[in-house]
């Protein structure tokens, strides 16, 4: 299909590879040609639900996280997986401030960024399974793309 592009991307789930991740995303995102804004919501974003994979899905042990990325026309998909405990109560995980790790001094509110950073946000879980975060983002929404004008 034309205006579309993919990538994918499998890393360690270490902590050290969640600036990795969110970088590699906004540099595939720059086709699309993206305001500073735009670019950092998704930044945000990826860094969050990379970092829940990394705490919650494998509780600090190395595994793979694995992002896929899409975009169609002005739409950029970004799905983050792993095959690690997954979440028992999603509902309940996607509320602001609810913690499994206040320990960690953990605040609760990444899926509450992402939310509020991206344009659509679901999430796929299974206990024992691993969850798939799926994020969208509308660039240029609300402001007039620019086009080259004859002189």
């Amino acid at each position: 299909m034309e205006n579309t592009n993919e990538m994918q991307l499998i890393f360690d789930s270490r902590s050290s590879n969640e600036s990795f991740a969110r970088v590699t995303v906004a540099a595939f995102m720059t086709a699309l040609n993206p305001t500073v804004e735009e670019v950092s919501d998704v930044k945000t974003a990826v860094s969050e639900a990379v970092t829940n994979a990394i705490i919650h899905g494998y509780e600090s042990e190395v595994h793979n996280i694995y992002i896929r990325c899409r975009t169609e026309e002005r739409t950029l998909y970004v799905e983050v997986e792993d095959k690690g405990r997954g979440i028992e109560d999603v509902e309940a995980a996607m509320e602001p401030l609810f913690t499994t790790k206040p320990e960690l001094d953990r605040s609760g509110m990444g899926f509450s960024f992402m939310e509020a950073f991206m344009d659509g946000l679901s999430v796929v879980s299974e206990p024992g399974k691993g969850t798939t975060v799926k994020m969208k983002k509308i660039v240029g929404k609300g402001r007039k793309l620019w086009t080259a004008q004859p002189l």
